[in-house]
């Protein structure tokens, strides 16, 4: 599926990588969720939200539950870049 937005630099906060490698979590897998719009388990009027910022350009904020563990996606609203980030990074 191609992106729904530029994605920008990608960049990923120490501490969710190391848990991510420590834990088999493929983070590729999250932002391909994201870009194609997938916001995850965000509440529909989130959803909402998201949908208006990538017509927008606003920031577009995704979340996904992973083994009770939450991870964040979030590309800024100049597109200039995406990060991924546990919750408690946030």
């Amino acid at each position: 599926m191609s992106p729904k937005f530029p994605l920008g630099q990608i960049v990923v906060t120490r501490n969710c990588l190391d848990y991510a490698q420590e834990n088999n979590v493929n983070l590729t897998e999250l932002v391909t969720r994201h870009a194609s719009g997938d916001d995850g388990d965000l509440c529909k009027a989130d959803q909402q939200l998201n949908d208006l910022a990538i017509e927008t350009e606003g920031r577009i904020f995704s979340t996904y539950l992973i083994n009770g563990t939450k991870f964040y996606v979030i590309t800024e609203w100049d597109r200039s870049y995406t990060t991924v980030m546990l919750a408690e990074d946030y």
